[in-house]
């Protein structure tokens, strides 16, 4: 993929905003004529010909032949290209990380389960997790030129847009995407893990097709994720389904978070592994 396209994206770019809703309405949707195209994104036909052209060309679309209909012209169907760009996936567990690569179409490609990996807060713990995506990526088959993008979910505050976390890896005055972009030499994105999890459920798993969702993870910690109306909350700061670090217990157990009484003081993974070791 021409990583000039997603800089214009990012500038704002007009005709690059509109080809992003239709590699949107793709990923969404799948394949389509673009009569049906031009109803759906509300287009004119003659503009949509021109965009998917220019994509066709670009290798983001590929035409996939005439469409077979009961009568008339038939019209050809057009798709996603999923050689055309990947994207790596990276879920920190508590003891272990799961990495996963995606095609441009969102088909899972390669996937790690549980790469022994016991989470530490430091520098060090952040450098052996880039070691283990590192390793990943040197192992792929494909053009690495292909990746686009790698996504790391991280437990805690994360602000997506500004690519800070506030409660891990937090060591420099600088974005934690901008960082680990510099250790691992491709574009680095960040959320929080409930977030994603909650995306992933509702791109391909058993809330897919539903518009408003309330995600609940319970694991080493216990977070919330929300959709609204077919997309991800997040909050006035970013912080959002920080449900774990609500006040529920008169207890005087001291939080990760420094409060007292928190919900994942009594009701969470670590809070089971803190009531085992007592």
């Amino acid at each position: 993929m021409n990583q000039q396209f997603l800089k214009e994206i990012e500038k704002g770019s007009k005709s690059a905003l509109v080809k992003k809703r239709i590699i949107t309405h793709y990923i969404y949707n799948g394949s389509s004529t673009i009569p049906d195209l031009s109803k759906e994104l509300d287009l004119s036909v003659p503009t949509v010909t021109k965009f998917i052209g220019e994509m066709c060309d670009d290798g983001y679309i590929n035409d996939y032949g005439k469409l077979e209909t009961s009568g008339g012209r038939h019209p050809n169907l057009y798709g996603l290209n999923p050689e055309s760009g990947y994207f790596l996936g990276v879920d920190i567990k508590r003891f272990a990380v799961n990495i996963g690569l995606i095609n441009f179409k969102g088909d899972m490609v390669e996937l790690k389960m549980n790469i022994p990996y016991k989470f530490e807060n430091s520098i060090e713990g952040m450098n052996e997790l880039c070691k283990h995506i590192l390793n990943f990526i040197k192992k792929l088959t494909i053009n690495k030129e292909k990746i686009l993008n790698i996504n790391v979910n991280v437990s805690g505050r994360v602000n997506p847009e500004s690519g800070y976390s506030f409660s891990q890896f937090n060591f420099e005055e600088r974005p934690l995407a901008d960082v680990l972009s510099e250790k691992l030499g491709y574009k680095v994105t960040i959320d929080n893990d409930t977030r994603a999890m909650t995306y992933g459920e509702y791109m391909q798993g058993c809330v897919k097709g539903e518009k408003d969702i309330i995600f609940v993870n319970v694991s080493w910690g216990v977070g919330i994720g929300i959709i609204i109306d077919g997309k991800i909350y997040t909050g006035k700061s970013g912080f959002s389904g920080e449900f774990g670090h609500m006040s529920a217990y008169d207890n005087e157990i001291i939080c990760h978070c420094g409060k007292k009484g928190c919900l994942e003081t009594e009701a969470s993974g670590s809070a089971l592994h803190r009531i085992l070791l007592e």
